[in-house]
């Protein structure tokens, strides 16, 4: 496993972590399959998880919290975020500090993520929705900071929403963040336009997520691709979306090299950019812990592969069903 500068937090941090919103809440979960994933991560050298309140209302969290007890002796870093209070996601342009983080709610869901972990502090507390516009109202800012100050988390950080890494600039810009989270793969490299270089000037890291885009780029997908009732792919995966992601992940697999998945190189790709300092896949099996953590012992893409999949750049715009 290598490891990276986490921003200006100084933290050396596994470039693959473990983004743990599957085993919250999805279907086909499994506490003790869980445990067991996170723990074989760990073991392979993983040292970064990120969960949130809103996956399972505190049950990933309540797992991290397990998996932190159970190896006291090794330096584990660890993510959560805290939810909009009129819990909706993504958030919209009207949303409001009011609507979404005034203080008394960031205070009570600081100290209930942490009650849910049975942890006395986290190294990243993030906001599950952001708007630029609330930079300017100091509230939140003033809050966050006596929240800190008391111990409760090291680092404060932001998670952009789908297909708008534009709103999260003037976050990173006003030095106030430590850390964005925002979705970087094959086909979303919109960040690279702005967000990455704000990033850059700022020292702030950059966690990747959604580096196999809810899916598609594992080539697993088809057209009639179901899941369980209930599972939230059935809501993304509308026909509309489903069938144009199934067409660009079958443009991309001649481009797949001899001896490589569809996965691995979409990895490689995420992991190609030195602003990247962690990159979050979801894993619930340790077999998928296995296959996606050995990507980290692999050199970066060639120079020509790497031009071609910019070529499949995919500039897309929030819809209802995008979430």
């Amino acid at each position: 496993m290598r490891y990276r500068r986490f921003g200006r937090t100084g933290w050396k941090v596994s470039e693959i972590g473990f983004g743990m919103w599957g085993m919250g809440e999805w279907t086909g979960s499994n506490d003790e399959e869980s445990l067991r994933s996170l723990q074989r991560a760990v073991d392979l050298g993983c040292d970064f998880f990120d969960t949130a309140w809103g996956y399972g209302a505190g049950h990933s969290e309540g797992l991290l919290g397990r998996l932190v007890r159970a190896n006291a002796g090794k330096r584990l870093y660890t993510a959560t975020k805290m939810p909009p209070k009129n819990f909706q996601w993504p958030s919209r342009r009207e949303f409001t500090l009011d609507d979404c983080f005034p203080p008394d709610h960031i205070e009570k869901y600081v100290h209930l993520s942490l009650q849910n972990a049975g942890l006395e502090s986290f190294d990243l507390m993030q906001f599950h929705t952001w708007e630029d516009a609330w930079v300017e109202d100091h509230r939140w800012v003033k809050e966050i900071e006596d929240l800190r100050r008391q111990g409760l988390f090291n680092a404060v950080g932001i998670s952009t929403n789908r297909w708008e890494p534009w709103n999260g600039v003037e976050a990173v810009r006003s030095g106030l963040i430590d850390a964005v989270q925002v979705i970087y793969n094959i086909f979303d490299q919109n960040p690279e336009d702005k967000l990455f270089p704000a990033c850059k000037e700022m020292d702030v890291a950059v966690i990747a997520r959604v580096p196999f885009d809810e899916g598609t780029l594992t080539g697993t997908l088809t057209k009639e691709s179901k899941w369980p009732e209930g599972d939230w792919r059935n809501t993304y995966f509308v026909p509309e979306n489903l069938n144009a992601c199934v067409e660009r992940a079958e443009a991309l697999r001649p481009l797949v090299p001899k001896g490589m998945t569809m996965p691995e190189m979409a990895m490689r790709f995420v992991l190609d950019s030195p602003l990247v300092a962690t990159v979050i896949p979801g894993m619930r099996k340790t077999a998928h812990v296995e296959i996606n953590l050995a990507v980290s012992d692999a050199p970066p893409l060639h120079q020509d592969l790497h031009a071609q999949l910019k070529g499949h750049r995919w500039d897309r715009k929030p819809t209802s069903w995008s979430q």
